[in-house]
């Protein structure tokens, strides 16, 4: 019976994902170096993560001695010699002598691999990748000659060059600036092919690092608004669906939250309650006061009551009347 609540709250949270990778993804475009966008989800990959620099310098700012120092190794295995790579970027180590290439272009070889003394170039820098259907790619092209066509290569005509394929394969237990480079074959000495292994082609959020995206406490504030989210919407599903409640009962944990609002609103009407009795007691002390003024009047006035009475015994009857209208105007004077 849970399964509608289930139901809803994962593509709740697909949704909000999706809006939330979109929003912080969009501090990249098409256009930046070493990043791919994804046509089937919209994401972007960033690749830059893997892309060597010399320890020196990387992006025109000095960083850790430690870093690496050269490029990616991959082992030949059956083809007789080993390989090394850069993604993205010219190779770490000073290459010369490339066969074929002209020394112009020597410091822009990102792939190549040496055999009997002898250093060919499989593809020059290239940055950027792209999908072939779901296959994150990156090529290197203008290589070395390919066998068969050196003959030709101060020729006219056109020449095939060697070529690499990279194909990047997400690895999640990788860390963010590790890559494992795997060759995979050659059918003719001219277009080689690898797997990249590392967890920067695994996507997802990928922020460009120079465009001040998302920090620690967004992300955490992007993680508690779709908890919240989660929760209201998930929760008002689920007892609408499975509990069938309807109006404000279809809030999660609605008698909760009526609880705790009965409760303010009870400390809010004592607190009101409170300040209105000091505020009433302030007055009704000043009350007093001018009540005690009126009690001396009063005494004077009986005094002088008691006075004429005592002339009344002598006076006779029409001295009481007199002091009976005396204390009725006392009375009123009272009661205003």
């Amino acid at each position: 019976m849970k399964l509608p609540s289930t139901r809803y709250s994962v593509l709740l949270l697909s949704s909000i994902l999706g809006l939330s990778s979109a929003s912080a993804s969009s501090h990249l475009n098409d256009d930046s170096p070493c990043v791919a966008r994804s046509p089937t989800s919209g994401l972007y990959y960033d690749l830059n993560a893997i892309s060597l620099a010399p320890p020196e310098l990387k992006n025109g700012k000095k960083v850790d001695r430690e870093a690496r120092d050269e490029s990616w190794h991959a082992r030949g295995h059956d083809y007789p010699a080993n390989f090394t790579i850069n993604v993205c970027a010219p190779v770490l180590e000073n290459v010369t002598d490339v066969v074929g290439v002209g020394s112009a272009k020597w410091q822009n070889v990102s792939a190549f691999y040496e055999q009997a003394g002898k250093i060919y170039s499989i593809g020059e820098q290239a940055s950027e990748p792209f999908f072939r259907g779901r296959k994150l790619v990156l090529n290197y092209t203008n290589g070395s000659p390919c066998p068969g066509d050196w003959n030709t290569a101060s020729a006219n005509t056109s020449i095939r060059t060697k070529s690499t394929i990279m194909s990047f394969l997400c690895d999640r237990d990788a860390l963010p600036n590790q890559a494992t480079a795997s060759f995979v074959g050659t059918m003719d000495s001219c277009s080689y092919y690898f797997e990249i292994r590392s967890s920067a082609a695994c996507g997802g959020i990928a922020v460009d690092p120079n465009s001040g995206g998302l920090g620690p406490g967004g992300v955490f504030g992007v993680i508690m608004l779709i908890a919240v989210a989660a929760y209201f919407i998930g929760g008002c599903a689920y007892q609408r669906t499975v509990m069938h409640q309807r109006g404000w009962r279809q809030c999660p944990n609605f008698s909760l939250w009526a609880g705790m609002f009965d409760f303010v609103k009870d400390m809010f009407v004592i607190l009101f309650s409170s300040l209105g009795s000091c505020f009433r007691f302030g007055r009704s002390n000043r009350g007093y006061q001018r009540a005690g003024h009126s009690d001396d009047a009063r005494g004077g006035l009986f005094g002088a009551i008691g006075g004429r009475g005592g002339r009344a015994g002598s006076g006779g009857r029409g001295d009481v009347d007199a002091e009976n209208r005396l204390i009725d105007q006392l009375d009123e004077t009272w009661d205003d």
